[in-house]
């Protein structure tokens, strides 16, 4: 995954906070058991909002404990685990997966085929207990793939194809709740893409690689920020409908912190790295 989608910790409370962790460090030492230390690599934030999110819809017995981190010694935290820290944990891993697998045919990296070759164990179980997930990533990787050799340049087809993998994803179960998820998933895979390919546009340009936005923004230089904005913003009205959609109770203000607050930190640092630069631009001139 990403990293995008993220709690805004200004305005979420203490106990909401502690609550967030908690899911995160279980999500951390699931990844441990299930694939050993290199597990714990793949750890990240939107499979700690997805724990959340199925975790507030279905309502599973969390197990908590406290333990002491190495990373962090000073004090004890708490972990919580559940049903839905598993299912995350082998989501996490077959993402993971896929990408390096799609590294290593892209780029020739050796590194990534080692990595793949590290978890093709843990590839293989998953694939086996969530064959239509499995499927799903599979076939995003290909599409994706096809889209990059030739350049596409219709956003929302391209984005179109991070959000019908998330959408398999996030539809837990095939119930009467899977399609309000996978809409959420859908729109939040479009967000998360759309976010991505406006974080490395400048890169993307200067070393002449593929980036969906490109054209969007040759065409309309002086207004792509505010184009891109409104993208994202119509993204996330879509995600907020489908989760108040939800009867989701539990946990639903750390939810809402992430939905309407917490996705927008990235956006925010990228354009305040963008002033710094032409800044620092326009005093080199």
């Amino acid at each position: 995954m990403f990293g995008y989608v993220n709690i805004n910790k200004n305005d979420l409370s203490r106990e909401d906070f502690e609550t967030y962790r908690s899911y995160y460090c279980g999500l951390c030492h699931v990844l441990r058991d299930y694939a050993g230390a290199k597990g714990q690599l793949l750890l990240n934030y939107d499979m700690t909002f997805l724990i959340i999110l199925l975790t507030g819809l279905y309502e599973p017995k969390d197990r908590a404990r406290n333990f002491r981190c190495p990373l962090h010694p000073a004090r004890r935290r708490t972990m919580r685990v559940n049903e839905m820290t598993s299912y995350a944990a082998d989501m996490n891993v077959l993402l993971s997966y896929y990408s390096f697998a799609d590294d290593a045919q892209d780029e020739h990296s050796m590194s990534k085929r080692m990595l793949m070759k590290l978890f093709s164990k843990d590839y293989r179980r998953i694939f086996m207990t969530y064959p239509r997930q499995a499927a799903a990533v599979e076939k995003y990787i290909r599409h994706l793939s096809d889209a990059e050799k030739v350049y596409e340049t219709n956003v929302d087809k391209v984005a179109g194809l991070t959000g019908d993998m998330l959408a398999e994803i996030f539809s837990y179960r095939n119930e009467m709740w899977s399609e309000d998820l996978r809409t959420l998933g859908f729109y939040l895979g479009k967000f998360i893409y759309i976010m991505d390919a406006y974080d490395d546009i400048d890169e993307d340009l200067k070393a002449g690689r593929y980036n969906v936005l490109a054209q969007t923004k040759s065409d309309n230089p002086g207004e792509f920020d505010t184009i891109v904005k409104l993208m994202l913003i119509s993204m996330m009205s879509e995600c907020a409908k489908a989760f108040e959609r939800l009867p989701i109770i539990e946990h639903a203000d750390i939810l809402r912190n992430i939905l309407y607050s917490g996705v927008w930190n990235k956006f925010e640092y990228i354009q305040f790295r963008k002033a710094k630069h032409k800044k620092t631009e326009e005093k080199r001139s």
